[in-house]
């Protein structure tokens, strides 16, 4: 069996999740929820929700972003795809991969980005 080539891969997640901008949603922001996923996964270690630290609080994420009919993919995307960052100091790293439970569950994920862009 052929691997499928990475770039492959992302263009596919990449248009699966555009789709989701789509979709309406079908309930409310579950704010607990996404604080105990990005507490799980140590988002909080690099943001906060309204200050800068190693990345930019989640407050500023969401003025970036309002307005903008694709934010929800493009939020999705980062938090799924392991792009580049650059931190505060100027370095270069893979952003995390956000995990679930159960695994690549983008409904999780998905709260998760809700949650950033009300704030």
């Amino acid at each position: 069996m052929t691997p499928i080539p990475r770039s492959v891969l992302a263009a596919i997640v990449t248009a699966g999740l555009a789709v989701l901008a789509f979709v309406p949603a079908a309930r409310a922001v579950d704010q607990d929820a996404a604080r105990t996923l990005a507490r799980t996964n140590n988002c909080f270690k690099c943001h906060a929700i309204t200050r800068d630290k190693d990345g930019p609080g989640w407050k500023k994420v969401a003025d970036k972003y309002k307005g903008k009919p694709d934010a929800e993919a493009q939020l999705m995307h980062h938090l799924t795809s392991g792009e580049m960052v650059k931190l505060a100091d100027g370095s270069q790293v893979h952003h995390k991969i956000i995990k679930t439970d159960p695994a690549n569950d983008t409904a999780q994920i998905k709260n998760l980005v809700d949650w950033i862009l009300s704030l």
